[in-house]
């Protein structure tokens, strides 16, 4: 009953997202590069989070034994496994981030902003000093602190609260109005990478994802009260980020006023 009562009391704000007037603004080729280049950033993140839970919730050091839930560890590693090693349109394994990338190429999006971030990750720097220092949109900014804040906390029901109501709970029902309303603004654009992207998330997250994420929470927090009261607390900030982030992606459409290819 307390997955049911949180996600009634989100409501507001998962309706603001699934209605959001940015998607009605993705009206021309620019518009729809510069949603990519932020909206990868999203797609990178969410990986931090899966992460985050296969460490807490699995074991993945040595030497091996069995820990926690059999049907919380087949979630983690299900979706790691899709998310890192699903098929692409051509028939071959790659992460859904790298086919994200490939979307971008193909829409002509600039990539350069989410590759100096992964060079600067790779090197090993901090990734809260990589955000502070970057240059940024702001909106990106707080999204990706947001979800790190969220990752280092290293509480599980807190991950888990951001993974499932921030992502894979809203996931289906957000792409599938993303899509629908941008593939009305273009109709005769070769979309066919961006689509299949988005197609997969909302049917590995529709049919088996989002339910078992959702009883992955009940879990883990049992009949805690506090952490019921934190997961709701985390969900509504991840919801409030995400609109943020949106926000800002919509202003720097507005301000940049690009005008429709005739």
């Amino acid at each position: 009953m307390r997955i049911k009562e949180i996600n009634e009391s989100l409501k507001p704000l998962t309706n603001q997202l699934i209605n959001h007037s940015l998607y009605q603004k993705i009206d021309s080729p620019e518009h729809l590069q510069l949603f990519m280049e932020h909206h990868v950033f999203a797609v990178w993140d969410f990986m931090s989070l899966l992460t985050a839970l296969q460490e807490k919730l699995t074991k993945t050091t040595n030497p091996w034994v069995p820990i926690g839930d059999p049907e919380t560890r087949y979630l983690i590693n299900e979706i790691v496994l899709a998310e890192e090693t699903d098929i692409n349109m051509k028939g071959e394994r790659q992460s859904h981030f790298e086919m994200y990338l490939d979307a971008m190429t193909a829409a002509g999006a600039n990539k350069s902003k989410i590759e100096d971030l992964l060079m600067q990750v790779t090197h090993g720097t901090d990734i809260f000093l990589i955000i502070a220092t970057s240059k940024l949109p702001v909106s990106i900014k707080q999204f990706l602190k947001h979800t790190f804040e969220v990752v280092y906390s290293r509480e599980p029901h807190k991950i888990a609260s951001a993974f499932t109501f921030g992502r894979e709970g809203l996931i289906p029902a957000m792409f599938t109005s993303i899509i629908s309303k941008v593939q009305q603004k273009f109709p005769q654009e070769d979309l066919s990478l961006f689509k299949y992207y988005f197609g997969r998330h909302i049917e590995l997250d529709e049919d088996e994802h989002g339910p078992m994420a959702f009883r992955m929470v009940e879990q883990l927090c049992g009949n805690d009260d506090k952490k019921w009261q934190e997961v709701k607390a985390v969900a509504e900030k991840s919801l409030i980020s995400r609109i943020e982030f949106w926000d800002g992606i919509e202003a720097e459409i507005e301000e940049r006023n690009v005008l429709p290819t005739i």
